[in-house]
This record gives structure tokens, C-alpha cells and sequence, in this order.
């Protein structure tokens, strides 16, 4: 490959190449994550001094423990040594899950939030705050005050998981700490 095609084209536009990278990447890393059982969420690559951050970002259904990170990592990071994809240049990789603070665009984002108070920004304009009751491949339903609502993915833009201190349904303490 090129130097041109390393850096992309002046005609790719700065925006263009850094757009290109990221899709090459989650093309490489997909099948390989995929076959380790998760999904990959996002590729995100960040200079860092005189290397580069490569943060891969994967979930499951029911979590991702720090054994799963620890192996998906290692396949990760065989694959990316083995593909010109990086390039000469020097890179650290990171591999996590997803925040609390990730916007729930996908349907198994919604599935994953069953239980989770969430609020969702509405296509035609307002909010709904609710429980995710259930989530399915067409839509969502929320229990907002008391009452169920099933929401299209076309009725919502995104929702976010909202952070619950005393959530309910915990009502035992954590335990007794001397």
C-alpha cells in the first residue's frame, strides 16, 4: 500500500480518510469479535503523543466480564498485527465494554437495558422516561408512570440509560462495612 492510501487522498478530505480507517477497521475486527461471541459496538482511534489509541469497543447479551475483554483482546490484537491495517506506526489497544452514558440506538442496545430506567428522545419532537419492560426487533416497551407504551425504533431517535442510585427493587443493603 501507499503512502497516500496509509494517510488518504488530499480528495478523501481529512474527514473522509479518518471515516475510510474506521470502517476498514470494524470490517477487519467484526468477524473476529463476532467469533468470540460479542458484538463490536465501535472502533475509535485517537493519536496519543507518538502512537495511536485503538479503543474496540464490544458487548454481549448479559455483559462482558474482564475474562471476555482479556481474550477478545488477545484475537484483537493478533489480527491487527497480522493485517496492514495499522500501519508502521506504533499503537496501544484498548478493549472494553460500553459506558452507561452509551445512547441506545439499536435494538440489542434496547434489549440490554431491560430493567434500566431510560429516557428516550421522541422522533416527532419531546421525551418519554420509563422502564424497558422488553425490547424486540421492531420496537420497545416502557413503562412510563404506570403505564406500558410500545415505541417503534422509527418513534425514537435514541434513549440513554438513566443512572439509579437507589433503584428499584434494591431495597436489601449492600452489607455491613467496618
Amino acid at each position: 500500500m501507499s503512502v497516500d492510501g496509509r494517510r488518504g487522498s488530499a480528495q478523501a478530505g481529512r474527514r473522509g480518510s479518518g471515516h475510510d480507517a474506521r470502517a476498514a477497521l470494524m470490517r477487519l475486527l467484526d468477524p473476529v469479535v463476532a467469533g468470540a461471541g460479542f458484538d463490536l459496538e465501535d472502533v475509535i482511534v485517537t493519536p496519543a503523543g507518538k502512537r495511536r489509541q485503538v479503543r474496540v469497543i464490544v458487548d454481549a447479551d448479559g455483559g462482558v466480564s474482564l475474562d471476555d475483554v482479556a481474550d477478545v483482546s488477545q484475537e484483537i490484537s493478533r489480527t491487527l498485527d497480522e493485517s496492514d491495517a495499522m500501519g508502521s506506526a506504533p499503537y496501544v489497544l484498548e478493549v472494553t465494554s460500553p459506558g452507561v452514558d452509551r445512547p441506545l440506538t439499536q435494538p440489542r442496545h434496547w434489549r440490554r437495558a431491560a430493567g434500566r430506567l431510560v429516557r428516550a428522545v421522541l422522533s416527532e419532537g419531546g421525551e418519554i422516561t420509563g422502564r424497558v419492560m422488553s425490547a424486540d426487533d421492531t420496537a420497545v416497551v416502557l413503562d412510563s408512570d404506570g403505564r406500558e407504551r410500545r415505541l417503534g425504533y422509527d418513534e425514537l431517535t435514541r434513549g440513554l440509560v438513566q443512572v439509579e442510585f437507589n433503584r428499584r427493587g434494591d431495597d436489601a443493603a449492600a452489607g455491613d462495612e467496618d
